[in-house]
């Protein structure tokens, strides 16, 4: 794979995949409480564990940002997973240490870094996955590896047949050519010069719309937003009143849907749709495929990816650097020394 090129990355999801079914993950004590902290590309898998746990008895809180680790983190004792594919996420590592300093059970997928380094000298449970990619790019690696985590700690049931189905429909939707890619396309053309906002309304497409959110800032280095639904028909549809003008020359929807949601999603998005396309135009609506929950979370994924990486080829970007945040990075450490 070539690092540099972001499609090619975009591409490599399924194989990602395919190589985290075959991980054989440490052995964990039986946990049902899940705390996972992670950032950005490595945080957004911990979004995607909702819809595995959602007929169980588990219960993953995602934390992003510093500490405390919660009091009731503390009475509950829950497995943390401290994710971050470079391993050297200050926000993720300083977590992983006060969760261990209040003898909490942390395992760990990184690379390695400094939370490679941790695991090793505190014989913290770790999945150390394959390098080279960027962070954002790397979801099939932290998401399945994070899966195998879970698995092993008997807090969701064996993935392995999804995982599979997730990395082969994710072949198949990247190349070029096939539905995913034509309607990818087309929504890239329908966002060019705006700034899109992604609508969703349940467990599989709510963190995905973050998804798609994320991937336009980064790879686009676009403005960009999501809002979930019904929350946002309480608020964000007042919204659309005072400048339709202004709006409807610099914003774009897209709405992200999955058969889990719930029945009133879909009149929803009809009805914000009727009361807002004077607003601002909808150019696209995604619907899921796949069986397994993890298939229809790639499937909704990869159009997203894909948009991101046109969009910058629209607006004439490199989305693999992100200069921005790597220069922000530099001066945290700059502080710190």
């Amino acid at each position: 794979m070539n690092v540099t090129d972001m499609l090619a990355q975009i591409r490599g999801l399924g194989d990602q995949l395919r190589w985290a079914a075959t991980v054989e993950p440490p052995l964990l004590a039986t946990h049902s409480e899940i705390l996972y902290a992670g950032m950005g590309g490595s945080g957004i898998a911990g979004d995607y564990l909702a819809p595995f746990t959602a007929v169980t008895s588990t219960r993953v809180t995602v934390h992003k940002g510093y500490g405390p680790v919660p009091s009731w983190a503390i009475r509950q004792r829950p497995l943390v997973v401290a994710a971050s594919y470079s391993g050297n996420t200050e926000e993720t590592l300083e977590y992983a240490l006060e969760a261990h300093e209040n003898g909490l059970t942390v395992a760990t997928v990184t690379t390695g870094g400094i939370l490679g380094e941790l695991s090793t000298a505190r014989s913290w449970p770790s999945i150390r996955v394959t390098p080279g990619v960027q962070p954002r790019a790397a979801l099939g690696l932290m998401l399945g590896a994070v899966i195998r985590l879970l698995e092993a700690s008997n807090a969701i049931s064996d993935q392995r047949f999804a995982v599979i189905e997730a990395a082969d429909l994710a072949d198949a939707e990247t190349a070029e050519g096939s539905e995913s890619w034509e309607q990818a396309a087309r929504i890239a053309e329908g966002l060019k010069g705006r700034i899109p906002l992604v609508y969703a309304g349940g467990p599989i497409s709510m963190p995905v719309a973050q998804r798609w959110k994320t991937q336009i800032n980064e790879n686009a280095k676009t403005p960009a937003w999501w809002s979930p639904l019904p929350e946002s028909n309480h608020n964000e549809l007042a919204g659309w009143e005072a400048m339709p003008a202004r709006t409807s020359e610099i914003l774009g929807i897209v709405a992200l849907t999955d058969w889990s949601d719930h029945d009133r999603i879909a009149a929803r998005l009809a009805h914000t749709r009727a009361l807002t396309e004077d607003a601002v135009p909808w150019v696209g609506e995604v619907a899921s495929k796949g069986v397994s929950e993890l298939a229809r979370l790639v499937s909704l994924t990869v159009v997203g990816d894909l948009v991101s990486w046109m969009l910058a080829g629209s607006a004439g970007v490199d989305p693999v650097p992100v200069t921005r945040i790597e220069g922000l990075k530099a001066l945290l450490a700059e502080e710190n020394k």
